[in-house]
């Protein structure tokens, strides 16, 4: 079973979706965190990188574990305008569906649901207030703002909610409640308990 979890900045996609993929059992792929690998990789060519995950959900890029790595403020920046180049984006695209195709996943992005498994089996877009957004990632809401912009206006894989996914403001909500619908939606759609 695949379950996508689609939405902007700041709604929780990285936390609900790590917890749900434990609860459930399953795998965790964090989509963004190729974005940031091929941006800490440079100018390479997407094609070409080696990145796997291993079985707690971490990135590997060439076999070697990236988390602190890719998560720097000017890592974060390089790997949103290398997201909006089509050939990474294809290129990456191709990698996550090589990696979720046998076995049962929990992955995050803006267009896993839309893009990379539209066949999903469960498709959830969270969201959250601006403000709320802002505060959770410790930044002014107008770059929260912008943030959505470009990730929705790009002409390859704009952030979109598929038509068929089910939305959850996370707006106070606490996330042990919002793992919790995900997996209860996820075992509604045939995912087994483990």
């Amino acid at each position: 079973m695949l379950v996508a979890i689609d939405g902007p900045a700041g709604a929780g996609k990285s936390t609900v979706a790590r917890a749900a993929a434990a609860a459930l059992g399953f795998r965790y792929l964090d989509s963004g965190a190729m974005y940031r690998a091929a941006a800490l990789a440079g100018e390479r060519d997407p094609s070409t990188l080696d990145l796997s995950v291993d079985p707690d959900g971490e990135l590997l890029l060439d076999g070697r574990e990236v988390g602190e790595a890719i998560r720097t403020p000017q890592i974060a920046q390089e790997a949103s305008r290398r997201a909006a180049d089509p050939a990474v984006r294809a290129a990456l695209a191709e990698r996550q569906r090589q990696l979720v195709g046998e076995g049962d996943w929990v992955v995050e992005g803006r267009d896993i649901g839309t893009a990379v498994a539209p066949d999903a089996e469960l498709k959830v877009w969270l969201t959250a207030s601006l403000p709320e957004r802002a505060r959770r990632r410790g930044v002014p809401a107008d770059e929260v703002r912008r943030r959505d912009e470009r990730d929705a206006s790009r002409a390859h894989s704009p952030m979109v909610a598929a038509p068929d996914a089910v939305a959850l403001d996370t707006t106070g909500l606490p996330v042990d409640d919002v793992v919790q619908r995900v997996v209860a939606l996820a075992r509604e759609r045939g995912a087994v308990a483990r």
